[in-house]
Order: C-alpha cells, then sequence, then structure tokens
C-alpha cells in the first residue's frame, strides 16, 4: 500500500532500509543482551557514497573514531555493523583495537575492504565489548534466518519500546528514487545529536559534498531539534548511504530534482526524529513546540529547544497541568533577545498568552486537551518571519524508574 503525499512524495507502508534498491539487512542475538537480539547489519551490493554526523559529546565513543576515519578515505562504505548493550565507550585503547576488529572480521565475511565497514555501538558506557561474541556473530549473520530489515530494526535498540523505520518514493530523471530509513533512541536524547543512532539508505547517485550538505542541512531541522531529557550521549550517529543504483543522472544542488530530494529527507529524517522523541523512556505523548515569528531560523530553534527541553513544562504536560507560566519562562531563558510584551503562546486550539499577558481560557478545557496523545505547543515571538518546530515528550514516572535500574 502506498500513500502520495502532496509534494510527490510517497510513504511506503511498512518501508525500510531495504526500500531502496541494492540494500539488504539483517539481525541476530550474538549473546551481548541476555535474550534480545543485540548485533544488526546494513549492506549495498555496491560501495556507496556515505556521509555522516556525530555527536557533539567530547567523550566520542570508539566506533565512531573509526567510521568517521574510515568514510574519510574514498568517502564510501558499503556496510554498516551494529551491536547494542555496550556502548564501548570510555573503553581506551582496547576500545579503539574492538572497534577495528568488528570491522575487519566483517569485512572479511563479506569479502570487501576494510574502510567500506562502519561501525557503531550502543548501550552502556564505560564496560569493555565482550569482542568474542561479537566476532562468533559475524560469522553467522549473513546466514538466512538473520536475513530482513525488520531484524535489523530490533537489533540496534536499547530501552526502545519500539523499532522505528520509514521509507519514501520519488521521481527524478523519470527514475524512482527511494530513500529508507531505521533509527534507535529512547532516553538520553538532546538536541545537537542524542543517545541516537540513524541510519538512512537511497538509490540515488549523488556525489559526498552534495550528499553531505543535504544530510547536514536536513539534520538542523529534524534530529537536532528533539530532546527527551537534556543528555547528550557519546554514540550518536546518523549515517546516509547513496548507492546510485536508480541510475538517475547524478544529482547536484544545481539539478531540478535538487529541492525534491531534499524533501523526501526531510520526511524521512522527521518521521525518524518524531519516532524517537515519541519514545522517551516513561513517555505518554509526543510534544510538538512551533515557533513564528522570530528574527531568524536560529532563534526560532533555540526557543524552540529551551521548551522542549524544561522538565518542568514537561512534567506539566505529562500532569495535565496547563501551567503556560513555565513555557513563558523557557522562552525568556532561551538566550534569545525579545520583547516580552509581544509573545503570544497558544496549547493546541487554545490561546494562554496574547502580547505577553495571560489571555482568558477555560482551565478545564485545556486540561482536556493536555490528555491527548499529541500535544501542540504555538508560540509567536512577533518579532520578525522566520520559524522552527522541536519535538520532544512528557517526563514521567517511568522515567526515574528505567533509569534508575539501567544496567540491572
Amino acid at each position: 500500500m502506498q500513500v502520495m503525499s502532496e509534494e510527490k512524495i510517497i510513504v511506503i507502508k511498512e518501508g525500510s532500509v531495504t526500500t531502496p534498491k541494492g540494500f539488504s539487512a539483517g539481525g541476530m542475538h550474538c549473546g551481548i543482551k541476555r535474550k534480545r537480539l543485540d548485533l544488526g547489519y546494513i549492506y549495498s551490493d555496491v560501495p556507496a557514497t556515505a556521509a555522516g554526523v556525530y555527536t557533539t559529546n567530547l567523550f566520542q565513543a570508539a566506533p565512531l573514531m573509526v567510521t568517521q576515519k574510515s568514510i574519510q578515505v574514498e568517502k564510501k562504505i558499503q556496510a554498516i555493523l551494529v551491536n547494542s548493550g555496550n556502548a564501548n565507550a570510555c573503553t581506551g585503547d582496547q576500545g579503539i583495537q574492538d572497534a577495528y576488529t568488528m570491522q575487519s572480521e566483517f569485512a572479511k565475511t563479506l569479502g570487501i575492504k576494510e574502510h567500506y565497514v562502519a561501525v557503531t555501538s550502543t548501550g552502556v558506557i564505560g564496560v569493555q565489548l565482550p569482542i568474542e561474541k561479537i566476532s562468533n556473530g559475524v560469522q553467522q549473520i549473513l546466514q538466512p534466518e538473520n536475513s530482513g530489515a525488520h531484524l535489523f530494526e530490533q537489533a540496534i535498540l536499547t530501552t526502545d519500546t519500539g523499532v522505528k523505520n520509514i521509507a519514501v518514493q520519488l521521481e527524478i530523471d523519470g527514475q524512482l528514487i527511494s530513500i529508507g530509513g531505521a533509527a534507535k533512541g529512547s532516553g538520553m536524547i538532546h538536541p545537537n545529536m542524542a543517545t541516537m543512532l540513524g541510519f538512512v539508505t537511497t538509490d540515488v547517485n549523488i556525489d559526498y559534498e552534495d550528499l553531505w550538505n543535504a544530510l547536514k542541512q536536513v539534520t538542523n531541522q529534524t534530529f537536532n531539534m528533539i530532546t527527551v531529557d537534556g543528555d547528550t550521549s557519546t554514540n550518536d550517529m546518523v549515517l546516509v548511504m547513496a548507492n546510485g543504483q536508480a541510475n538517475n543522472e547524478k544529482l547536484t544542488s544545481d539539478h531540478p530534482g535538487w529541492g525534491l530530494f531534499l524533501d523526501g529527507l526531510q520526511v524521512v529524517c522527521e518521521s525518524l526524529a518524531k519516532q524517537i522523541a515519541r519514545d522517551g523512556e516513561g513517555a505518554t505523548k509526543l510534544v510538538e513546540i512551533q515557533v513564528k515569528g522570530a528574527p531568524t531560523t536560529e532563534a526560532a530553534r533555540a526557543v524552540g529547544k529551551a521548551i522542549i527541553s524544561s522538565n518542568l513544562v514537561k512534567t506539566a504536560i505529562y500532569g495535565t497541568d496547563p501551567n503556560w507560566g513555565r513555557i513563558v519562562c523557557a522562552i525568556g531563558y532561551s538566550g534569545v533577545t525579545l520583547d516580552p510584551n509581544l509573545v503570544s503562546v497558544a496549547i493546541g486550539p487554545y490561546q494562554v498568552v496574547e502580547k505577553g499577558l495571560p489571555a482568558p481560557m477555560s482551565e478545564e478545557e485545556v486540561k482536556q486537551y493536555l490528555e491527548q496523545e499529541n500535544i501542540h505547543i504555538f508560540v509567536d515571538l512577533n518579532a520578525g518571519d522566520q520559524q522552527a518546530t522541536a519535538w520532544g515528550c512528557d517526563l514521567s514516572y517511568d522515567y526515574v524508574r528505567i533509569n534508575a535500574s539501567y544496567r540491572t
């Protein structure tokens, strides 16, 4: 089943990272976790142009260092190997060695160059990687019973409550272009990357520089606009692989189809970002903050991030408390220079602040609105024409319970 959007972008029901031509994926249990799948892969039939964005945390995990160096060799990769249950972060020289072992052994299994394999890990920080379990898993992971995008999506999860995926299709140069995505992320999520991994595949024909610019632009509008708890992790990464199997004319920023491709990439990344935000540890609601009337895009983003990052706002939403004072408080400390007497705020369809002053409202109606699963907060700074959207979730008792026992 396919659903056509107004932008000529087709969202594929049950689409995945294997929807684009020439990609396969799979996952298995290799023993890092007690029972659940913990080792997954994506493979392209041919080397693919690759670009990535990475965590801003200075404690960057070993696999990220290895992957960044590998991509720089030819700006191409052909496979990604991911383990969950262990972050391989703060593990010193042994961690670097283990990341290279993951890379070399999977490359040997596939019969490809070592630097064509990207590696990444997610899980507990500061524990040495059980590399022998991963090595044993690599020997078995290509077996038919371990094949399938659904297995990859499960193998990359940690505290997530479910898999996160999407695929879209669009037409460029008369050729059908597919873009697929999968992600993991539930806690330690904050703008400027999070404890999240995002994987995007596409069969479009594109060079590295244009692909990297597209990814960076879209990431700033999607993955960098979500938060769960204000923590930025050590292992966060979004990788995109473009293998050219759609046989379109090489896509560049000057191509007439460039805007459509960017829109398709935006749909994929925004969907994954929102799925991560909704799956925040213990979350019961997805919260969307729309900011308009800002002097710059950066200002709009800063205000949106401040609101969605506020624990007081998040707990009020969980408790269905229409305490708009917490929202204007977050706007005020966002770092954006603004006139409080111009700011207006609405919670869903209900205006709660008008030009810096309380607006007449029914507390009972707003409270009833906050009982919904999807909450929208609208802010108008009345100071310009720029806008931005941020996503996050409420903060519940379960967040404390889950994170208090994360390692047990």
